[in-house]
């Protein structure tokens, strides 16, 4: 056991600085783009609510994904003609990300709404003033809680006059990743299946009860959307309120009693 965790330390030390350089990871992210256009070109694919993507998709519209449900989504965009930026983490992992969005099309702001959340917000902010795109991120990111919507993208709706509108997709054949976020990875020759929810409004000057349920709302939607498709095609149940952190602490357990039998 002990020679494991010298030998995952050294491996970390190895290749975190290789994973951190920028040509490096465009490269990766070219490799793994190559799989996502694969999936969506031999996939069938299904949407609800298409029209609404239609409407606002290069207009200031916050467009909002589960952490977990985000890879199919790139391809559906750049497809659909969509304009938008991104918020991604200044992690070298949040980093690669923002690189494979950026062939997609879109556009990155580093940051989360609780790490720099006040750079973030100002940036979204212009990038919606600019009138001309949307914008995209994940509420329950980089780390969790699971399937809980933080107040981030509120502010900018409340800031901007953008509506908040809920995306989300499943696929009839999937791998779901031993995460804490469940990421849903799409197989090639699935049925895809995208639903885009009603655009909500959060009023300039909003009360902090209705601020709250609003913000309740567009979270009940958005498990509704996930649990729906997800019992369409029999997949795992998602957790909610899992984090990074629980979820390694969790594995860590599993592994240490494996070890002690």
């Amino acid at each position: 056991m002990i020679h494991n965790k010298k030998f995952r330390k050294a491996w970390k030390k190895f290749w975190n600085p290789i994973l951190g350089c920028a040509l490096i990871q465009w490269i990766i992210a070219i490799i793994l783009s190559v799989p996502m256009w694969t999936v969506y070109f031999t996939s069938v694919k299904k949407y609800e609510g298409l029209e609404i993507f239609k409407k606002y998709r290069k207009k200031p519209a916050i467009f909002v994904f589960w952490h977990g449900r985000s890879m199919m989504l790139s391809p559906i965009i750049r497809m659909r003609g969509m304009r938008a930026y991104a918020i991604a983490s200044r992690h070298k992992d949040g980093r690669l990300m923002a690189k494979l969005q950026r062939l997609f099309g879109l556009k990155a702001i580093y940051g989360s709404t609780s790490e720099g959340g006040i750079s973030v917000l100002r940036q979204g902010v212009r990038v919606l003033r600019d009138g001309r795109y949307a914008l995209c991120l994940s509420p329950d990111g980089p780390s969790g809680p699971s399937m809980r919507v933080q107040d981030g993208a509120l502010y900018f709706a409340k800031m901007t006059g953008a509506p908040i509108i809920p995306v989300c997709y499943s696929s009839s054949r999937a791998w779901i990743q031993k995460r804490w976020d469940r990421y849903l990875v799409a197989l090639s020759f699935s049925r895809i299946h995208c639903k885009i929810g009603q655009p909500v409004f959060v009023d300039s000057k909003i009360s902090a009860d209705d601020f709250e349920k609003i913000r309740k709302n567009i979270e009940s939607t958005m498990v509704k959307q996930l649990r729906d498709l997800d019992k369409e095609f029999g997949l795992f149940k998602v957790e909610q309120d899992m984090t990074a952190d629980k979820f390694k602490k969790e594995m860590r357990a599993k592994k240490e009693k494996k070890s002690d039998r």
